[in-house]
């Protein structure tokens, strides 16, 4: 503890924990800082792998296809499962920044595909 304030030196807290059975030959991990402008949307997504992420700054409306949406603002993680439809990443008035975490196999890059809705 450090003398006098009560505090301890470090935390430590999970913010995040997810299973990630379909990233068992991960390599690599390619970290990306996004930036969505003001009030506009990603649209319909989905990647080609694993991606984690947290928001820096901003805020953005967003919602795995099948689940309810929730808004993420800075200090907030998100999970998008590799496969899975993003329907919503949509940023809010001030934008969005964030950093992704593209989880990768051997020789594989970030893909994202836009599927009809």
């Amino acid at each position: 503890m450090t003398a006098g304030s009560g505090e301890p030196p470090m935390t430590r807290d999970v913010v995040l924990d997810v299973r990630l059975e379909q990233a068992k030959d991960t390599h690599r991990v390619q970290v990306r800082r996004i930036r969505i402008m003001p009030g506009q949307a990603a649209g319909l997504h989905v990647h080609n792998g694993p991606v984690v992420g947290s928001i820096v700054d901003g805020s953005a409306v967003f919602q795995v296809d099948g689940e309810p949406e929730t808004v993420l603002r800075p200090g907030n993680v998100f999970y998008e499962p590799e496969g899975a439809r993003i329907t919503r990443f949509d940023a809010q008035d001030a934008g969005v920044t964030f950093l992704a975490y593209f989880l990768l196999g051997p020789g594989q890059e970030p893909e994202l595909s836009f599927p009809a809705s």
